[in-house]
This record gives C-alpha cells, sequence and structure tokens, in this order.
C-alpha cells in the first residue's frame, strides 16, 4: 500500500485513476476545487473506502503555492499523481485561461513537493500527445511518432487559436517539469503520461453532457444526429482508452523502471468515420447517423496504412504493461456510460 495524492479527481481520467488506486488498496487524498465536487465522489463510494479516500481543497491550482497545505499529510505521501490541468477551448484569455494553470500548476506542485513533502519518491503527470505532435508536419507520412519528439510550439503561435493554446500549455508544462528535475534535483522521480485523443466511459459526477471532455464529444455529437450529412475531419487520428490511461498513471509509480521517462499511450488509429459506424452498428436505435456513403471523417488517403504517420507505443506496452482495449469496445462503452447519464 502507497499513501498517494491525486490531484484533481473529479476530472475525466482521474476519476478512472482512482478507482484503480483504490481497488489496489492504496490510501488516497484526492484534491477538488470545491466541498461540493468532494461529496460528490463520496457519494459515488456510497461508503466503500471511506478508511481509504480523503480530500483536500484546492481551488485554484494556478495560484502560487497552492498545493503547500495539500502535499502535507500523516502517514506522509510517497507519491503524486497530477492530473489536474484545464482541457476545454471555451477560452477567453489563452494565457490566462489554459497556459498559466497548466504551467503554474506543474511547477507549483513540485515546488511544494520538494518544500513540504520529502517522503515523495514518485510523480507521475498527466501530459499530452499535444506535447508530441507536429502539427506543421500535417499527415507526415513515413514518420514514426515516439516519446522522442516534441512539440516546437512557440508563445507566440500559441495565442492563435484555443487549440493551439491547449497544445502549447501541454508543451510548456512538461518542458517545466522535466527542466525542474534537472535544475533543482529532488528526491523524486518523474514520469510522464502522453495519450492523444482519449475515449472510453464517464464514471465522474457530471451535471450535463455539455460538460464531457472535448475527446468524447465527438461520439455525442454522432449520438445526436449532428454527423448525419457530414462527418467531421477526425484531426490527430491516434486514440487510447481512459481506463488504460488510468492504468499508466498507477503502474508508471508501482514500476521503479517507469521513472524519469515519457509515455506515449496510444492503442494505434482510429477515424471519425469508424466511430460513426461503429455506433451504426452497435446501437440501432439511433436513427440520425451518417450512412456509409455521407462525406467526410476518413483517413487522408481511406486507410491508414497510406499517407500518415505511424506511431511507436512500445515502450509503454513493455515498461507500463499496458494491452490496449480496442476502438471498437471503448466506443461502445462510452455510449452505454452517456446513456446511463440520460443522453
Amino acid at each position: 500500500m502507497t499513501r498517494v495524492l491525486l490531484t484533481g479527481g473529479s476530472g475525466f481520467i482521474a476519476a478512472h485513476t482512482l478507482d484503480i488506486l483504490l481497488e489496489r488498496g492504496h490510501s488516497v487524498v484526492t484534491t477538488v476545487r470545491t466541498q461540493e465536487k468532494a461529496d460528490k465522489i463520496k457519494e459515488q463510494y456510497n461508503g466503500k473506502y471511506a478508511d481509504k479516500l480523503s480530500f483536500a481543497i484546492v481551488p485554484d491550482i494556478a495560484q502560487p503555492g497552492a498545493f503547500d497545505e495539500a502535499v502535507k499529510s500523516d502517514p506522509p505521501f510517497e507519491a503524486v499523481l497530477h492530473t489536474a490541468s484545464p482541457f476545454h477551448f471555451n477560452v477567453t484569455d489563452v494565457r490566462k485561461d489554459l497556459i498559466d494553470p497548466a504551467v503554474v500548476g506543474t511547477t507549483g506542485i513540485l515546488k511544494s513537493i520538494k518544500k513540504s513533502a520529502p517522503s515523495v519518491k514518485h510523480v507521475v503527470i498527466t501530459s499530452s500527445f499535444a506535447a508530441i505532435i507536429q502539427a506543421d508536419k500535417g499527415f507526415w507520412p513515413g514518420h514514426e511518432y515516439s516519446e522522442a519528439d516534441w512539440n516546437p510550439i512557440t508563445f507566440e503561435q500559441a495565442t492563435e487559436s484555443p487549440m493551439l493554446g491547449y497544445r502549447a500549455s501541454k508543451t510548456f508544462a512538461e518542458k517545466a517539469a522535466w527542466e525542474f528535475l534537472e535544475k533543482e534535483k529532488p528526491n523524486f522521480t518523474i514520469s510522464t503520461i502522453n495519450p492523444p485523443m482519449v475515449f472510453g466511459p464517464i464514471v465522474h459526477a457530471l451535471d450535463s453532457l455539455d460538460n464531457l471532455n472535448t475527446s468524447n464529444e465527438r461520439i455525442r455529437n454522432t449520438v445526436q444526429g449532428k454527423f448525419k450529412d457530414e462527418i467531421p475531419p477526425s484531426g490527430v487520428h491516434f486514440w487510447v482508452d481512459v481506463r488504460d490511461v488510468a492504468e499508466a498513471h498507477v503502474n508508471a509509480f508501482e514500476k521503479p523502471e517507469a521513472a524519469n521517462k515519457r509515455f506515449f499511450v496510444t492503442a494505434g488509429y482510429f477515424s471519425n468515420k469508424e466511430i460513426t459506424q461503429i455506433i451504426k452498428k452497435n446501437f440501432p436505435q439511433y436513427k440520425d447517423l451518417p450512412s456509409d456513403s455521407t462525406p467526410g471523417g476518413d483517413y487522408p488517403e481511406g486507410t491508414p496504412d497510406k499517407g500518415l504517420y505511424t506511431y511507436n507505443n512500445k515502450r509503454s506496452i513493455e515498461i507500463l504493461g499496458l494491452k490496449y482495449k480496442p476502438l471498437e469496445q471503448s466506443i461502445v462503452d462510452s455510449v452505454k456510460s452517456f446513456q446511463a447519464k440520460g443522453l
């Protein structure tokens, strides 16, 4: 059993991570922004794990010293899983809404751990494929994406749009973490988890499907008939199931060989067209779905084997032991979870 601090416990990935931590017998304190969010998580467990789960309120992760109190614990923490960061495009100010919370939140928690939690040995940070992708290369046929790739985005480019702002926020935050490790030489290791599009079931409390995680919105939009006449472009053609991402976070501190490494966690390729076909096959009750002849949403040359980058996810399989879920299972489970939430 390890004493673990999990930040952002009410989030899409964090909720699954919390499940795995508790199932494996770890003792967890999770941070949330409000007492109301803490109460909702507690409610979901219905008294189960009452002796293993507690909460710390951190209203704004972008404030200096935000985690100073949260990292103190008796018994002391041995691992910190930092998942709290904004991922949404409802942005008015890229720096204030995206970049500062990501960068200040990440460096802030590392400073707080170094200062006030000397017992912490492992820190795992939720980064993103956004910190790996080189978007200006487009579909980059012949290139194999791996942990060796870094997004070369600049601050000036980041302010051009919320999408670029998000990618920059993840890139700058992850770079700041590795710089902290190099310069400050803390007595903890760092691992980063870098997922692309994250699909899969929702287990966290959600007031409305309007507040869905950004990746899952395309599944909701398909079901709601928004792609009936034309399927939008897929964007990045890599995906992963949220349960595999959650497992990656936990395995990264449980396995010593994961220390000081990035992990590009991806199950492989997807297209929006494939998503609509999976939904059509498994949920015939939805009538406003695209047909086989509906334009859009396909791979650039109709198949992932041509005209598209490749990927190398060997490190996540060999070191973290991930066995990736197939796309159909992930999409079906997503839709079932939407139905359970009243879609």
